[in-house]
């Protein structure tokens, strides 16, 4: 073997030692560290086991309840009997009415009043008038000449009231007397001069046409 084969197998042997020292210190530290944290935990759970626990007093008992006391019931209201139920033998009489009120009037109903338009329009001017006498002095003379012959024999004088309706052209019809001169002949007369000499312009109407009207006088005879 050379020198530099026996160097190299010293120097293997040297490391080997060197690792089996270090394994060796490790482990004696290694137990040292586990011994001392064994002790730490032994102290420990003693002083914890060394705790003294206080128990906690006991509850206490609750009070008696008071003895139930019974109920007081009240007795039920007296009942009174029904009151005695009187039966007439005789159903009463019933009276009937004659005289039946009439019905209600109906309902009165107003109509809504009209829509408002414009105003109307005035009313033409009424043109409407009465009869008027015609030439009244010519056929009053007439009617006074034919004095009654029986009038004048008895020499009967006296006034007489006549009416008498207007054709609408213009002729006197329908005479009646309104005020008797207490002479039949007279009054006769009065009524047969007017109807047979009168003549008048006709009444007309709001449009101005001739119509039916009436007229009245007093006619007076009377001896010279």
């Amino acid at each position: 073997m050379s020198y530099a084969s026996q160097q190299q197998g010293l120097t293997g042997t040297k490391l080997v030692a060197l690792i089996i020292a270090f394994a060796i210190v490790g482990g004696i530290g290694a137990v040292m560290v586990i011994g001392l944290a064994i002790n730490a935990i032994k102290k420990e759970i003693e002083r914890v086991t060394t705790v003294d626990i206080e128990e906690p007093p006991p509850p206490e008992e609750p009070d008696e309840p008071p003895p139930e006391q019974p109920e007081q019931t009240t007795p039920p209201p007296p009942v009174a009997p029904p009151p005695p139920i009187s039966i007439a033998p005789t159903p009463p009489q019933i009276q009937t009415q004659q005289n039946i009120p009439p019905p209600s009037p109906p309902a009165v109903r107003i109509p809504p009043p009209a829509p408002v338009g414009p105003p109307p329009s005035p009313p033409a001017p009424s043109q409407a008038r009465g009869a008027r006498t015609k030439n009244e002095r010519s056929w009053a003379s007439r009617i006074q000449e034919n004095y009654p012959a029986r009038a004048l024999r008895e020499e009967i004088e006296g006034t007489v009231g006549v009416r008498v309706s207007v054709t609408p052209d213009g002729r006197a019809t329908g005479c009646s007397v309104t005020a008797s001169s207490g002479s039949d002949i007279l009054d006769a007369a009065a009524c047969a001069g007017m109807e047979r000499y009168a003549r008048f312009d006709p009444a007309l109407d709001n449009a101005g046409n001739p119509t039916t009207g009436s007229y009245s006088t007093r006619i007076t005879y009377k001896l010279n």
